[in-house]
Order: C-alpha cells, then sequence, then structure tokens
C-alpha cells in the first residue's frame, strides 16, 4: 500500500506539503516554475509585489502623465485620468497569467508592505490575473518609541481586515515572530479574515559597511536550525485556531519537514535549500518523506500532521519555559577528536 503524500491548504488539495516560497529566482521565472513542479513541488508562491515598487511605477507614470499633457493640450485626450489607468505592476500580472498557462500546481501571488492604501486594488488585480490565492508578506518596523505594540497589531489587523473586504481568494498572512502575545495576534487576524498563517517571515537585516560607514541590506540565506521557531509556535497554534498553517525558513531536509508537520503545519515552504542545491532537492526529499512514512507505519501525511501538537504532546513543557534549565544543563561540549 503507497503513502498518501496529500495536504490540504487554502482549501486546496494539494500533492504533498513541499511547497516553494516567494523568491525571486525560484518563482520569478516561468521556466523555473516548471522545473520546480517536474520536481515534485506541490505549490509555489511567486515573488512579493512590494509597496515600494507599486509606488514608483505610480510616481512615473505622473511625471509621465504631466510632461505628456504640458507639452500637447491635444494629449489629455490620449491619457485617461489616473484613477481610471491600471497603473499597477503589469509585469507582475502578466507573469501570474504566464504561471497559471504554464503549470497545473497553485500559484499564490504575494503583496509585501505596511499599509493598507492600494493593497485592495492590486488584490484584486491579482484576483482577475488567475492566482489561486493572495500571500499578505507584511513588513513594518516600528521605530518610534511612542508607538505601541497595540498599535502594531492593530496595522497588522487592519491591512488583513481591508484585503480580506476586497477580494474572494483564500487568503494567507505571512508574519515574523516578534510579537508580546502571537497566540493572541494570530486569533485577531483569523478573525479579521485570514485563511492561513505562514510562520516565519525572515526579515532582511540591515548591516554597516565599514569602507562606505553606510548602512547596507545583508541577505543571509536560512538555515535548518531555523525551523525549530515555526515548529515551536505551530505546536502551540494548532489545535486554537482553525486556520490553516504554513511553516517556512530552515526547511532544509526532509527530517526538518516532517516535525513540522508533526507540529502540526499543512504545508512546507522551501527557498534558501532550493538556491543552493537546485530543484531536484525537492525530489530527494520527497523519496526520503515517503520512506520514512513507511518505516514508521504512517498510511498518509493526514495522519501524521499534527500528532505533536501542545495538545497531543507527551511533554508540553518543551514548547514552553518549563524545559528551559533542562536544555541549558543537558548541554555538553564535544570534545574535538584526534
Amino acid at each position: 500500500m503507497s503513502v498518501d503524500l496529500s495536504t490540504y491548504y487554502l482549501g486546496m488539495k494539494l500533492k504533498n506539503p513541499l511547497a516553494v516560497a516567494a523568491c525571486a529566482p525560484l518563482t520569478g521565472s516561468v521556466e523555473m516554475l516548471r522545473r520546480l513542479e517536474d520536481a515534485g513541488a506541490a505549490m509555489a508562491v511567486l515573488p512579493s509585489l512590494f509597496e515600494e515598487q507599486i509606488e514608483h511605477e505610480e510616481t512615473e507614470f505622473n511625471r509621465l502623465f504631466e510632461y505628456q499633457a504640458e507639452s500637447f493640450a491635444e494629449s489629455l485626450t490620449h491619457f485617461p485620468v489616473l484613477q481610471e489607468y491600471n497603473t499597477g505592476p503589469r509585469d507582475y500580472i502578466r507573469h501570474i497569467e504566464a504561471a497559471k498557462q504554464a503549470v497545473s500546481m497553485p500559484i499564490i501571488g504575494s503583496l509585501n508592505g505596511a499599509s493598507p492604501g492600494g493593497w485592495i486594488r492590486y488584490a484584486k488585480m491579482i484576483e482577475e490575473a488567475g492566482a489561486d490565492a493572495l500571500e499578505l508578506n507584511i513588513y513594518f518596523v516600528p521605530t518610534a518609541a511612542e508607538t505601541t505594540a497595540a498599535d502594531v497589531e492593530q496595522r497588522y489587523i487592519e491591512l488583513v481586515a481591508s484585503v480580506r473586504q476586497s477580494v474572494a481568494l483564500p487568503l494567507a498572512v505571512k508574519i515574523g515572530p516578534n510579537f508580546t502575545s502571537l497566540p493572541n495576534v494570530a486569533q485577531h487576524l483569523v478573525a479579521a479574515g485570514a485563511d492561513a498563517l505562514v510562520l516565519f517571515n525572515r526579515y532582511v537585516e540591515a548591516d554597516i559597511d565599514l569602507e562606505t560607514l553606510q548602512m547596507k541590506p545583508d541577505l543571509v540565506l536560512s538555515n535548518r536550525h531555523e525551523a525549530r521557531g515555526p515548529i515551536r509556535w505551530i505546536a502551540i497554534l494548532r489545535d486554537q485556531l482553525q486556520v490553516s498553517l504554513a511553516a517556512t525558513s530552515g526547511v532544509h531536509r526532509m527530517q526538518g519537514a516532517i516535525k513540522l508537520l508533526l507540529a502540526g503545519a499543512d504545508v512546507t515552504m522551501m527557498a534558501s535549500i532550493l538556491l543552493m542545491e537546485g530543484p531536484d532537492r525537492i525530489r530527494t526529499m520527497l523519496a526520503e518523506m515517503t520512506t520514512w512514512l513507511e518505516e514508521n507505519e504512517y498510511d498518509s501525511v493526514e495522519q501524521l500532521k499534527g500528532s505533536m501538537s501542545r495538545g497531543n504532546c507527551p511533554d508540553a513543557g518543551a514548547l514552553e519555559r518549563a524545559n528551559y534549565m533542562k536544555a541549558l544543563t543537558s548541554y555538553t561540549v564535544e570534545t574535538p577528536g584526534p
């Protein structure tokens, strides 16, 4: 009897729990999307459409409009008013359409920003282009001391609610782990309309260039140990929320994917390991996952999912502070070999 690797995410049945996270070198190319699907990927999230990208394109269009209007009076008849013109990143919409024609796996659109603004309009455009779902990749770094935790959380909630009211697409929300009470924020996001939570966003951190003495972004690929954060929080959230859960950050090996599924993830998303090793890594992990499930007498991924969530875990203290001292006192320094 063969193992059933299928899983459900955002109401969609996926052939397996290995998906590709938003990543321009991977999901920004139709040819790469074909290769990823051939290797076994069950779903792909397209690179995010960024707030700055939207603002830049609208600014450039405004400049063109004003220049033409001042140069030729009759040009006003050739340019529709801005509100009625599709000033969004048209290439992104074309990429969604091309991706849907090229592959059969679900294609998820992605918006990255921090304010409601034009998100309603662009969410609708992504829906009309044929995306199977929409992922909100929320990125907001509070810098003012007067900004409270409640202010930040409310900003997230209002953004989700505004997009939810504008589209019928299944809606996933990708967030970071830095909330005072993550379960409470997650609960409010679900109430605002999130159909799935994606844990966790990996923010690009700033570094200092010692030669130029300037701040510069420094993108560092994930490592497999970063999966521990999603393991903990997915296990905690699994039994408290009626929502799909996706794990991302640190999904490099079959073992990590299995652990995340045991914690309660419905799907695991990869990017860094695929950048390092290529699409064939998916094929290898699927084969290893099948073998592991068979050896451990699981009939399906569905049987596995959530069996070690906080509510089902025999030692829930390992997810909380109770195991903190045990972890510290049990650590031993490895003696180097000869």
